[in-house]
């Protein structure tokens, strides 16, 4: 059953009398699967009130009939966990979870279906047919034929509209995605849908930083503009210092000085180092986080440093070797380390004087010496030849790449 033909329906007492007129269908999403409809609020005599499912003896397209002889007339209020389908849901956006990539749709009809007895939200049609459907008078609605409608355990309410405060939600589907997926919903959404998204990972603090990272520069000083300097501050000692670095380079120079200065002083330190560097040239490019082994450090050391790493690990596929005045000397694949004999010098295994640049080499520069010497991590070195960061290839594709390059088509669905 299509809630549109529900809506505005006449609601009958037992004999079949009208009293008034059905206004919205009540769900609570806590509840988990397929919510069920708790009840209705109607309009007898231009007083809103609610109506429990329990006193609803049949709720059917174009009319619903009331059970007993006797109804509530107190004024409907909201309840905690209570979600209005029109009000909050019907051609509002949520997140499809289950579409590759993860897509923001518009529910232009809500599918209703009894199940066991029960009526349920079982999904939502964001279909053009599904919006003609809904604007039209409820003799024409028949004419519009029924599509494949999106189940409603695949989506991930809400966006924008329902007062958190009042519905707390888990997000444990949005929470699922990766980081990269949920900052591209971000920036297809707009301002008010984005925030809420934002809102709804802050509760992994982490992945909060994490989309962070991902989201691009106008979308990232969007959503920290208002934003109090500990928020920011607590965000950004979250993130990988050299996307830290990046973030605070876009602030005006009052706040960056504000911000500094709240964030703990090893991170602070780092992020320092950072904005020193010109950001188009390898020393704004790199990460400072790494592995530096000593030459005759043993396999079994380099892979103990590694486990007990924080790096993230998409970015620690290389560990480099220093010498005793921790000049660069070599560098090897993590893979080597773990097929080495555990008693084995790193230094026997390492690739000797390895490739790598100054920190004031330009974007083109990089970008070369790491498509002739196939790397995806380049050692950056400072003038006595010790290491001072790390570039990764995403760090450079993510220069590269034409501006607007994460945007995937079709993440919005009208």
């Amino acid at each position: 059953m299509h809630l549109s033909t529900v809506l505005r329906s006449p609601l009958l007492d037992r004999a079949g009398e009208k009293l008034g007129c059905v206004e919205d269908l009540i769900v609570r999403l806590a509840d988990g699967g397929y919510p069920p409809v708790t009840g209705l609020k109607g309009s007898i005599g231009g007083r809103e009130l609610f109506v429990p499912i329990a006193k609803v003896a049949a709720l059917e397209p174009g009319a619903v009939r009331l059970a007993g002889e006797k109804l509530s007339l107190g004024r409907f209020e909201r309840r905690p966990g209570e979600v209005l389908l029109r009000q909050d849901v019907l051609g509002r956006k949520l997140v499809d979870v289950e579409s590759e990539p993860p897509r923001l749709v518009t529910a232009q009809e809500i599918e209703l279906a009894c199940i066991e007895g029960w009526w349920r939200v079982v999904g939502l049609d964001a279909s053009l047919a599904a919006q003609v459907r809904r604007a039209l008078p409820r003799r024409l609605k028949g004419l519009v034929k029924d599509r494949p409608f999106l189940d409603w355990s695949d989506m991930e309410p809400f966006v924008g509209h329902v007062p958190t405060a009042r519905l707390r939600f888990s997000h444990r589907k949005l929470a699922n995605l990766h980081p990269a997926e949920i900052a591209d919903l971000v920036e297809a959404a707009s301002h008010d849908e984005g925030e809420e998204i934002i809102e709804a990972v802050r509760q992994d603090r982490d992945l909060e930083a994490d989309v962070f990272e991902e989201l691009d520069e106008h979308h990232r000083l969007e959503f920290i503009r208002e934003r109090p300097d500990s928020q920011v501050a607590a965000v950004i000692a979250r993130m990988a210092p050299d996307d830290a670095a990046d973030l605070i380079g876009e602030l005006d120079q009052e706040r960056r000085v504000k911000i500094i200065k709240l964030l703990p002083p090893a991170h602070r330190r780092k992020i320092e180092a950072l904005l020193g560097y010109n950001p188009s040239t390898a020393g704004g490019l790199m990460g400072v986080e790494l592995v530096a082994l000593g030459e005759q450090d043993t396999a079994a050391v380099g892979v103990e440093r590694v486990r007990r790493s924080e790096i993230a690990p998409e970015a620690l596929n290389v560990v480099f070797v220093c010498d005793a005045e921790d000049r660069l000397t070599g560098s090897l694949p993590v893979v080597a380390l773990l097929r080495a004999a555990p008693d084995t010098a790193v230094i026997e295994i390492a690739e000797q004087e390895p490739v790598s640049v100054a920190p004031d080499a330009d974007l083109p520069e990089v970008a070369r010496m790491m498509t002739d010497y196939n790397l995806t991590a380049l050692p950056v070195v400072d003038e006595e030849h010790r290491i001072i960061g790390v570039i990764t290839v995403d760090d450079v594709l993510e220069q590269t790449l034409p501006a607007g390059w994460r945007r995937r088509y079709g993440l919005v669905s009208d």
